[in-house]
């Protein structure tokens, strides 16, 4: 992909502030490896740094298009998967292009339609456009949030960037951390609020979302929202429709003038977007490559348990060797990832998942040796229901986040004025109620059916965007774009409104995507149990880790102690808690990644030069 920044001031002559700008686009140099591109006015400052993916020579950016003598230009970091209809569509009105970039297609789109450009666009994508004649800016997000883009507001400025790097580069941008801040590290992290930027005065723009920036100041609106419905078909067409819209949507994430492959874990949705690209590119006389993260070990240490109820490497096989996929199997040292939990932070801007990101990380950049576009599986389970918290009845009837039910836990990590500023309990269930206040009811709908369309939109809203985040980052800290076909915004409305009861068909998670792929897969595949990212299980992790935690703990100079209640982190360490498996976020975050959690923590803390205000 790419990233993208800028900066619009009403007081400020930006052709004079080229050194900071500079500065701003630098910070995302991983995310574009490629090339660098900014365009200065007196009062916009816009700049771009490139994953080249298609037409590596006509998608040069800030790209600058005219309607007669009105300058439009724009930086974007994103893909459309839908390049050909809306080109023909504007070729048709008369329009020329002079690439066969997706860019040039955005650009003109929005000069002849303006922001309702958007409903027309199927894609992952964050841009800014630039208005040189009314002095306007436009920025917006994809439906889904796949794409980041953060903003802030300094006076009469407007600085934004696809990560908080970007933003953080500028003077006027502190590193500060409030109360809120403080709670949505330690009771929401390492997810975040939608709209929350964590430090002070920084928000992201959330999905769906578009805004305008003029003398006026900004405006900001919803420009899509998932609706409910009663659903019109019975289980064989909704069936058909599903198999339809996924295979559709695989097909087109294939486009790519580089080399491209897909993540394959064996499990079923990763196994389905490698079918489906396999039997492409068979087509197209072309073998696939896929890749898969293990680690050393793990084959002795791994004992099954209800989260992870089998191991991987069986089930790579027998789908590659189904599909005749090239494979290659990176393997990673328990040691390398604990190394990585710095670098992973810094990728996010934020402490993490621990080790679930930095073997990604580390995943990713092996990766990238050999191909710079990978399909994932990532989101099938939010809209299809395949988390544990869909099917059991104590996360189900939970009165908060079901992923992240250990509130009390949680604030037992914090020192007594900490806990007393940012009152965690309250924090954390309020931002519940106002998730749940969202939902978008269904008139009529019974109490079970209800709750489980609540779920799903806790899910889909409070729980993928941190696994969409940990995907763009850690990809992108090695200039890899991951694409996500389980997120193109036709399957997610389609299958939003399809009852409880045909998405747990015959009591099987996932049960109606295991019936749209049955004839795709092998049948062994098709109703294997879930099994989630794979991650080490290796006792050494978790004694380096604790070691490590124990002795910041112990250092006069690290900002983290003052913040917690070290007694009770000795306590955990010295416990069984130390090595539970009752994960305290998600599925994988349990014992280790909470003390590798708080080193991150501890790392972005140094590093970020955090004030605590």
């Amino acid at each position: 992909m790419c990233g993208i920044t800028g900066w619009i001031s009403w007081d400020t002559d930006l052709t004079g502030q080229q050194e900071t700008f500079n500065k701003m686009v630098a910070t995302m140099a991983a995310r574009g490896p490629d090339a660098s591109g900014t365009y200065v006015t007196e009062h916009a400052a816009i700049g771009h740094r490139r994953l080249s993916v298609v037409d590596l020579e006509g998608g040069k950016q800030p790209m600058i298009r005219y309607r007669g003598e009105q300058a439009y230009i724009i930086t974007y970091n994103g893909e459309l998967y839908n390049t050909a209809e809306v080109r023909s569509d504007l070729t048709a009105l008369g329009y020329s292009f002079r690439s066969h970039s997706d860019t040039e297609v955005l650009l003109t789109a929005f000069i002849e339609w303006g922001a309702a450009a958007l409903e027309r666009l199927n894609g992952i994508f964050a841009f800014g456009i630039w208005d040189e004649a009314n002095q306007r800016l436009f920025l917006a997000r994809d439906r889904l949030g796949v794409k980041p883009l953060f903003y802030a507001e300094r006076g009469r400025s407007l600085i934004f960037g696809s990560e908080l790097k970007a933003l953080l580069a500028h003077p006027d941008v502190k590193p500060e951390l409030d109360n809120e801040g403080l709670a949505e590290i330690f009771m929401i992290g390492p997810a975040r609020t939608p709209g929350h930027g964590v430090f002070r005065g920084i928000k992201e723009l959330k999905p769906g979302w578009c805004a305008c920036y003029d003398r006026n100041g900004l405006a900001i609106r919803q420009y899509w929202a998932l609706a409910s419905h009663e659903h019109p078909h019975d289980f064989k067409t909704t069936v058909a429709n599903v198999r339809t819209l996924l295979e559709d949507a695989a097909k087109r994430q294939l486009v790519s003038d580089v080399p491209l492959c897909t993540l394959l874990s064996g499990g079923l949705d990763s196994s389905i977007l490698t079918a489906f690209a396999a039997l492409a590119y068979q087509e197209a006389g072309q073998p696939l490559n896929t890749f898969s993260v293990d680690y050393v070990d793990n084959d002795f240490y791994f004992k099954a348990n209800s989260f992870q109820p089998n191991a991987d490497g069986p089930w790579i096989k027998r789908v590659s060797e189904s599909f005749g996929t090239i494979h290659h199997n990176i393997v990673i040292e328990n040691a390398e990832l604990v190394r990585a939990l710095a670098p992973a932070a810094l990728s996010r801007d934020l402490p993490g998942m621990a080790d679930v990101d930095t073997s990604l990380y580390l995943f990713c950049r092996e990766i990238k040796k050999k191909a710079t576009v990978a399909l994932s599986g990532e989101c099938a389970d939010e809209i299809f229901g395949g988390y544990p918290w869909f099917r059991r009845p104590e996360l189900i009837n939970a009165d908060t986040f079901p992923w992240s039910r250990m509130t009390e836990f949680r604030a037992e990590w914090l020192a007594p004025d900490v806990k007393a500023g940012i009152r965690p309990l309250e924090y954390a269930a309020q931002r519940y109620r106002d998730a749940l206040a969202e939902v978008p009811a269904l008139p009529g709908e019974e109490p079970v059916a209800k709750r489980m369309r609540e779920i799903f939109y806790l899910s889909l809203t409070r729980f993928m965007p941190t696994l969409l985040d940990r995907k763009d980052r850690m990809s992108m800290a090695w200039g890899l774009e991951v694409r996500v076909p389980f997120c193109d915004h036709r399957i997610v409305e389609y299958v939003w409104n399809v009852p409880w009861s045909m998405k747990n068909y015959q009591n099987r998670e996932k049960g109606l995507l295991r019936h749209a792929v049955a004839d795709v897969l092998p049948d062994d595949v098709v109703w294997r149990l879930k099994s989630p990212y794979p991650k080490t299980h290796n006792p050494a992790y978790l004694a380096t880790v604790r070691k490590w935690a124990l002795k910041i703990l112990e250092d006069p100079e690290s900002p983290l102690p003052p913040l917690l209640n070290v007694k009770r982190i000795r306590e955990i360490a010295a416990s069984a808690e130390a090595s539970s498996h009752i994960p305290w976020f998600g599925q994988l975050m349990s014992g280790p990644q909470f003390f590798a959690y708080l080193i991150q923590l501890d790392i972005w803390l140094r590093a970020y030069k955090v004030t605590i205000v």
